[in-house]
């Protein structure tokens, strides 16, 4: 049993993670500030789950509040920690870059502060896809650069990994990074293409297809990323050695970047078959140019996660989508 303290516990994938491991007897303490970024009435949904289970702690907090973290960090004895809190959604950053700011680089150096003060043996964070910006070789490996992004968002992300990065060299700081691939699921995120698109089907409103239905997407089912995210919490990186030599994407410091996707990229329209299918009801699409800071395709080589955990996500859209289906209808009793 470990005292693991999971921020952004009320969003999507925190959710899970932390309903996961309560249920193999860890202690979980959950933070997150409930922001209104998506409808908090869902956030307030997946919370009072957690509440209801015994081993769970909320302290409803925001990662830029630099007193109040260091005060949690003080009195938590965390041995774990998973930062999945941050600003999320591309094209969100380019209307509102300050929360992007505060969240994903203030709050995620209070993270980092406090994990360092506070005897933590592992910190496990959320990165994403979005770094490889503009790279076109397929698939994207953790050994490519990844100097490219495409929207504040991904250059956020890749700065937290270079932060991390310096903590864990600097002063020893067990750390991995997770680059996720376009996550969906029961309890999924309203601003996300599965949750858009589901309701708007079942309201008989046109969907937006951007970029004319040509893109392609490493959809990964949110069982299959809370599976990989265990296995990581588990398997502590170990530093190298000054002189052990490197490959690209290695370090001599006790930090680790993994791909966790489905490692099938699906073309959109093929998405969006399944998903009729599921609803029973053809969409009315709306064919668009490709968004600002958006990317044609993703595509997850897992490689590295696999021979380190053992694990590589392999849920089709078929089964996945359904099962977001039957949440959706029943959670919304439609």
């Amino acid at each position: 049993m470990a005292r693991v303290l999971v921020t952004g516990a009320a969003g999507f994938i925190g959710f899970h993670l932390a309903r996961r491991l309560l249920g193999r007897g860890d202690q979980v303490g959950g933070l997150d500030n409930l922001n209104p970024y998506y409808d908090p009435a869902l956030k307030r949904s997946r919370l009072e789950q957690l509440l209801a289970q015994p081993g769970f702690t909320f302290y409803p907090l925001d990662l830029a509040d630099r007193a109040a973290l260091a005060d949690l960090f003080a009195q938590g004895s965390w041995e774990v920690v998973v930062n999945l809190a941050a600003q999320a959604g591309v094209r969100h950053s380019l209307t509102n870059p300050y929360a992007y700011v505060d969240s994903n680089l203030v709050g995620f150096t209070h993270i980092l502060e406090g994990c360092r003060h506070g005897g933590v043996k592992h910190l496990v964070f959320a990165s994403s896809s979005s770094v490889y910006g503009a790279n076109t070789q397929f698939p994207f490996s953790v050994r490519q650069n990844v100097d490219h992004p495409l929207s504040l968002y991904a250059a956020t992300k890749k700065a937290n990994e270079l932060m991390a990065h310096t903590y864990a060299h600097l002063y020893g700081l067990p750390t991995t990074g997770l680059r996720f691939f376009t996550v969906y699921g029961p309890w999924g995120r309203p601003d996300m293409a599965l949750f858009l698109f589901t309701r708007s089907i079942l309201q008989g409103q046109p969907i937006q297809v951007f970029n004319y239905g040509q893109m392609k997407r490493d959809f990964t089912y949110i069982d299959d990323i809370i599976e990989g995210v265990v296995r990581v919490i588990d398997h502590i990186p170990q530093g190298l050695g000054p002189a052990a030599p490197l490959e690209p994407g290695t370090s001599h410091a006790p930090y680790r970047i993994y791909n966790i996707g489905n490692n099938q990229p699906v073309e959109l329209l093929e998405f969006i078959q399944v998903l009729e299918h599921a609803l029973g009801q053809v969409a009315l699409k709306e064919f668009l140019p490709m968004q600002p800071g958006d990317v044609p395709a993703t595509y997850a080589d897992v490689t590295d996660l696999e021979q380190a955990v053992g694990f590589r996500p392999s849920t089709p859209i078929t089964v996945g989508i359904p099962r977001f289906v039957d949440w959706y209808r029943s959670y919304y009793g439609v």
